[in-house]
C-alpha cells in the first residue's frame, strides 16, 4: 500500500470510528468537501500536511495519533 492509500484508509477508518460521514468530517474540519473527496478517493496525489492537520483538529485528535494506525506500519518503499 502507498502513502496516499493508507491515509485514504485511516480517513475512512476513524469517520467510521466516530461514525460520521465524510461530508461531515469536512463541515466539522472546515476542509471543503471536494480535497476531502479527493484525498479519499484517490484524486490528490499529495495530501498535504496542513490539510491533514486541519482534519485531526476536526477530528480531536493529533497528527502523531492520525499515524499512529496499524496501517501505516505496512506502506511499501515509495522509491523504487
Amino acid at each position: 500500500m502507498k502513502t496516499k492509500e493508507a491515509v485514504a484508509f485511516r480517513i475512512l477508518e476513524l469517520c467510521k470510528q466516530k461514525d460520521i460521514s465524510i461530508n461531515r468530517l469536512a463541515t466539522i474540519s472546515a476542509v471543503p468537501p471536494s480535497t476531502l473527496k479527493s484525498i479519499v478517493y484517490g484524486v490528490s496525489k499529495n495530501p498535504g500536511i496542513v490539510t491533514l492537520k486541519i482534519l485531526c483538529d476536526g477530528l480531536d485528535m493529533t497528527l502523531e495519533e492520525f499515524f499512529a494506525g496499524a496501517v501505516f506500519q505496512q506502506l511499501d518503499q515509495e522509491i523504487e
